[in-house]
């Protein structure tokens, strides 16, 4: 499949649609909130951060979707295979939470009742500043975290939907960056050090489509001395000029082209999201197993709006190929893989 790299200028035109589809490895495209030309409750804005090393993690997510806004924070135990979520809401942001348009600059910064989030860039990486007064057992959930060495590429993609032309998803990831700092959960103290820790950037902005089913997955590590990444997905969007799909070594990037989840399912085509899954692409270039360890699954079921979501990580094992052929070993390599239908 040829696959279309973007090429600079703004995101959209004067009537909101999207100017050019395809994958870029950096915010070549310009996103403007005032030229999207939607109806004000499809825009959806997001940070999203999950920072890991082998033993936990945390996953933070400041969003503004129009009509409902949320703060949200997980802890991953990986060595206990447990994971704590709360996501506190506040209604009818529309805007007001001052996403920045770029991720390269600005910062957002949000406080609602019992908790306060602030990512903000410092010298020399992102901060991430979080506190929820009551997050497990009346104990607070607390983390100050820095992130360095961001990447010289990263993973972008404009992707349009078929079905109405003022939708579009602007996405980025930064994968690999280095993570130190602490983390308060339950009362105890836990620690991020640099060399065995790496934190990655969701960034989206855009006007999605009602109703629509996604699968993504990442992880990022080190292999003898080499920072190690990918990101892969599909499903959202009409992704026929680009797929999401790319390696990343040393903050150097290697586009993929089109793979599949293959998740297990019972006798009645019910998802087994803790049984091992496999990966396989179309040109051989990414081949992998993968051995759940930990399912961060929630669904909200209020009929016109769903969200049914099953992040899972675990362990790659297996081979990708780089741009020059050189292959790449995955042995144990922590990450996630998720499936997500959302309805709102």
């Amino acid at each position: 499949m040829k696959q279309y790299r973007l090429t600079e200028g703004p995101l959209l035109d004067e009537r909101g649609h999207l100017l050019e589809a395809g994958y870029a490895t950096s915010l070549v495209r310009q996103y403007d909130r005032g030229k999207i030309r939607a109806g004000r409750s499809r825009i959806k804005e997001w940070d999203y951060y999950l920072v890991y090393n082998d033993s936990f993690g945390i996953a933070l997510t400041i969003a503004d979707n129009s009509y409902m806004g949320l703060v949200s924070a997980s802890f991953l135990d990986y060595e206990n295979r447990y994971e704590r979520t709360l996501s506190p809401m506040f209604l009818f942001p529309n805007g007001k939470t001052g996403f920045p348009s770029s991720s390269k600059e600005g910062d957002v910064k949000k406080e609602c009742k019992g908790a306060s989030f602030s990512f903000c860039h410092e010298a020399g990486g992102r901060r991430l500043v979080c506190a929820i007064d009551s997050f497990e057992d009346g104990l607070p959930f607390r983390c100050d975290v820095l992130l360095t060495d961001e990447p010289e590429d990263s993973m972008v993609i404009a992707t349009p939907f078929p079905a109405k032309k003022t939708a579009f998803y602007y996405n980025q990831k930064i994968i690999g960056m280095r993570a130190s700092g602490e983390v308060e959960y339950c009362g105890k103290k836990y620690f991020f050090e640099p060399k065995k820790s790496f934190g990655l950037l969701d960034w989206g902005r855009g006007v999605w489509t009602y109703e629509n089913t996604w699968y993504w997955g990442a992880a990022q590590g080190a292999i003898a001395q080499h920072v190690v990444g990918f990101n892969i997905g599909y499903g959202f969007g009409d992704t026929s000029r680009a797929t999401e799909n790319m390696l990343f070594v040393d903050g150097k990037a290697h586009k993929l082209d089109r793979l599949s989840f293959n998740i297990p399912v019972d006798e009645n085509g019910r998802e087994k999201y803790l049984e091992p899954w496999t990966f396989t692409s179309c040109d051989g270039r990414f081949e992998m197993e993968f051995t759940p360890i930990l399912d961060r699954a929630a669904c909200t079921d209020l009929k016109l709006l769903c969200s049914d979501q099953h992040q899972v990580f675990g362990h790659y094992d297996g081979r990708a190929i780089l741009d020059d052929g050189t292959e790449l070993y995955l042995s144990h390599f922590l990450g996630f893989a998720e499936k997500v239908y959302n309805k709102w």
